[in-house]
């Protein structure tokens, strides 16, 4: 089984476990302890964000349709077994050579996910999408779990 807490709570709560008792479980599988565990419900997590742009590194421009990256990157994702979402966003920057470059991106979130995993994952992504690089942002985040019979 991942160590990968998101996918950890997916499995137990699939399983219709109690909500506290699968974010405990997962937080003393990802951690050994209850670290970060309050009794309110919230947990402390990281939230981790890769952006992938989808221009080719080399052409400048945009080869595929985003679909067709968006399909390589749930691959990867499955192929690396994390939890994840995906979000796809327009912008714009500059080059180091003052040139400017619009493109659509693709933004993965991850949520604790090892940093190991997370950097063997932006690697491969820069590999498939032909990138010079990508970028990768971590944030501590606090989260709660809310289920319909939760009063």
């Amino acid at each position: 089984m991942t160590k990968n807490t998101g996918a950890l709570l997916y499995h137990v709560m699939k399983q219709r476990r109690f909500l506290k008792d699968a974010i405990r479980t997962a937080i003393q599988y990802r951690s050994g302890t209850v670290a970060g565990y309050h009794d309110n419900g919230n947990v402390q997590m990281t939230e981790t964000r890769i952006y992938i742009g989808l221009n080719d590194s080399e052409r400048k421009e945009q080869i595929h349709e985003t679909e067709e990256y968006v399909k390589v990157l749930k691959e990867v994702c499955r192929n690396y077994h994390v939890a994840f979402s995906i979000d796809i966003e327009e912008g714009g920057y500059y080059h180091e050579d003052g040139e400017y470059t619009e493109e659509t991106s693709l933004v993965l979130v991850l949520l604790d996910t090892e940093q190991s995993i997370t950097h063997s994952i932006a690697k491969d992504l820069c590999k498939r999408f032909h990138q010079e690089s990508v970028l990768i942002t971590e944030d501590p985040i606090r989260g709660c779990f809310v289920n319909a019979g939760d009063d």
